[in-house]
């Protein structure tokens, strides 16, 4: 297991490293300085902007500083935000991405298994058709489509939410919903179909016969089993959610690092496109790394052996 983990750790760093150096490139690619479109400034003024944030050297340089600024953990300075530190916006923002990222997966486990325990237990049945629906609608419909659709109907027309804004804990129901619908159709899925192959097994057959009641069969033996899928695709559904919600903070004005993002690719604001990148970046290989890491603890059938995960 640690072989592979450090085997797992290597290619993280080389695949840091390219993304690090493909994001500087393309971003330096784009013609004109990003400081150009400040305004009133005179010539004198941008020449020493350009010094301050180094863009007077040639682009080599430049890359090489970063990178070496990158080993002291410097994210540099923004050229957009009042000449903050990247890292603190980065720290300040965060959090609230992180709250709807933790929202979203909580929401995404528990309506997705409730959906797909019902399609199970009622296969073929009226309520299985209707769940497998549901399921359909949130993988057909992307967040960007249900963000505006939700706002209309339960903010504009009910008023039961505000449109947009970050005031209390409820302003996180709509954002939360819109992120959510196509992971809690796909672990509805996941729970259907793996259920309703444990459900015809052997054990449970089994425990029926010993006149075990149904929702116990189901809460002890069918959902445990049938977790397995679930657990494993933790790790990725952690990831794409923080990682994803770069257009529904947009939409819904929540002051996470998806809104950030946003406007430093429209400023071109290059340390913070930069920092942003790499934090996301990171988040997904770990996130990735502890998928890994579960899959392997989670069944006792799966063995790594010379650093590769095998059955």
């Amino acid at each position: 297991m640690i072989r592979y983990i450090l085997k797992k750790f290597v290619f993280m760093i080389l695949s840091l490293f390219f993304l690090i150096t493909a994001t500087f490139v393309l971003m330096n690619a784009v013609p004109g300085s990003p400081l150009q479109s400040e305004k009133a400034t005179s010539e004198q003024i941008q020449k020493n902007l350009e010094a301050y944030y180094g863009l007077d050297k040639p682009v080599i340089v430049q890359y090489g500083i970063y990178l070496k600024n990158l080993t002291q953990f410097d994210l540099g300075i923004s050229m957009k935000k009042k000449f903050q530190a990247v890292d603190k916006i980065i720290s300040e923002s965060f959090k609230y991405s992180l709250k709807l990222g933790i929202a979203s997966v909580i929401t995404s486990v528990v309506a997705g298994c409730v959906l797909g325990i019902i399609a199970a237990m009622y296969h073929r049945k009226m309520l299985d058709n209707l769940a497998m629906v549901i399921a359909v609608i949130g993988l057909s419909i992307p967040s960007l489509v249900m963000a505006p659709v939700l706002q209309y109907a339960l903010a504009v027309k009910i008023r039961a939410f505000e449109v947009a804004g970050l005031n209390g804990p409820m302003d996180y129901v709509l954002p939360t919903i819109a992120l959510s619908s196509a992971s809690i159709a796909f672990i509805a899925r996941l729970i259907r179909s793996t259920m309703i192959e444990v459900l015809n097994a052997d054990f449970i057959k089994t425990a029926k016969s010993k006149g075990l009641a149904g929702h116990l069969i189901i809460w002890r033996h069918a959902l445990r089993n049938s977790m397995l899928p679930v657990v494993t695709f933790l790790g990725y559904l952690m990831a794409n959610v923080v990682t994803g919600s770069v257009v529904i903070e947009k939409i819904f004005a929540i002051p996470g690092l998806g809104k950030f993002f946003v406007q430093s690719v429209s400023d071109r604001d290059y340390p913070l496109i930069m920092g942003i990148t790499i934090f996301y970046a990171v988040i997904l290989m770990v996130s990735r790394l502890l998928a890994d890491i579960a899959y392997v603890l989670v069944d006792p059938r799966i063995r790594v052996t010379g650093g590769k995960v095998a059955k």
